[in-house]
Order: C-alpha cells, then structure tokens, then sequence
C-alpha cells in the first residue's frame, strides 16, 4: 500500500483485500471512517451496514473491498504496525551507537501512539486505541494458520523482525531475540490497556496521554534480560 504523500509508503498485504482502498477515494473513505467507527462502537458492534450509513454508500460498495469485517480489521492493524516499522526504520536509519538504536526503537514503539495526522485520512491515535483493544481479534482466530499462509500477518512479522535485529546487534548472543520482540509488542498493548481499564493487574500509571511508565518498565524487561 502506497501513501498518497510522496515521501512515506506503507506496506500491507494485498491478500487481506479484494481492491486496494489506497487507490480511489471511496476506499479511502471506508478506511478512514471504519476506523472511526470501530473506535467508538467497538469491533463486536462495527457492522458494514452501519459503515455503509456512516459513508452514504451502500453495504455492497463495502463488500467490494473488504470480504468481511475480520478482513478489514486485520486490514487496519496490520496499516499501523507498518506504520510503526516505518517510524522505527526512519528514527533509527543513522544511529550508530547499539545501546542507543534499541532505546529509540523503544521509545518510538511507545510514543508513536502520541503521534496524530501525519498521514492523510488516518487517524493514528484513533488507530492506537483500536490495537490496544482489537489486534489481539485480527489473529486469535480459527482460520490464523490458513491466513497466515496468504500473508495476513506479514507487518505485524515484519516489525517484530525489526525490533529482533536491533536487539540482536545490541546483543548478538542472545537466543530469544524474536520471542522477546513480539513479547514487547504485545506487553506495551497490554499494559497500556490494563492501566486504563484494570489497574489492579499493573503497578503502571497511564495519566493523560504520559506513557513514561510504560517505556520505563519496557525498557527494565529488554536491557535486564540482554544486559
């Protein structure tokens, strides 16, 4: 998926849609507002009918892009997971110090969520509050292995890939760079949401957008297991 600006491209599967909503402006359309909606209804709730309403269009236009609901999430996540493999390549392309690589990614992982309208009809923070309550449901399927053969699931890879191989350079040692990755990418998710929502499984704080208790406690998970 290319960008309509001339200096970001993000990258998704074409496997995961029937047309590429990068490429007309309704698809834009169905893109922006899904997001939307799914933030405020929630995915049990979203339903293409009320997508169709919201856009003044009509179920079958939806239909033509998307197969069902489940595609257009996974749609949706896997666009900010490559966002955030795009910000942690652009934050880290000419650092040079190791330690220093892994705390940026680190922080970029966390503070992107504070990030809003760098690209066009996107809402990042919007996009952030869907991954930290839905991701989970984009994979956590029956069909995961079959959709993972068609490359559903080729950001989200790609960014734990990333991560690992900094951490890797950091610490070539170390034999459990990608599971502690992907173990990154989901405790960030987690422990923002249970700050937010049940603070009594984390010791963490999550007080008006200020995450620094979050990367406080990523960055004492990474450097105590690789230092």
């Amino acid at each position: 998926m290319k960008s309509n600006t001339t200096s970001i491209v993000i990258n998704v599967s074409d496997k995961i849609y029937l047309r590429d909503p990068e490429m007309t402006d309704l698809g834009r359309k169905i893109i922006s507002h899904s997001i939307h909606l799914i933030d405020e209804l929630g995915f049990e709730e979203f339903t293409f009918k009320k997508l169709a309403t919201r856009i003044e269009s009509t179920e079958a236009s939806i239909y033509r892009y998307f197969e069902n609901k489940h595609n257009l999430l996974v749609y949706i996540v896997s666009w900010y997971w490559s966002w955030l493999d795009y910000q942690i390549d652009y934050e880290t392309h000419n650092v040079t110090d190791q330690k220093e690589k892994l705390k940026i990614a680190l922080h970029t992982l966390i503070n992107a969520m504070l990030k809003d309208n760098q690209m066009p009809y996107m809402s990042e923070g919007a996009l952030h509050r869907i991954v930290i309550r839905e991701a989970p449901k984009a994979y956590h399927t029956k069909h995961v292995d079959e959709e993972n053969k068609y490359g559903f699931f080729r950001s989200y890879k790609t960014l734990c890939k990333r991560l690992g191989s900094i951490m890797l350079e950091y610490a070539p040692a170390y034999p459990f760079a990608h599971a502690l990755s992907s173990t990154i990418l989901e405790s960030i998710n987690h422990q923002v949401y249970f700050a937010q929502h049940l603070p009594s499984l984390t010791e963490i704080k999550v007080l008006n957008k200020d995450y620094e208790q979050v990367l406080q406690y990523v960055e004492h998970l990474v450097f105590g297991l690789l230092d």
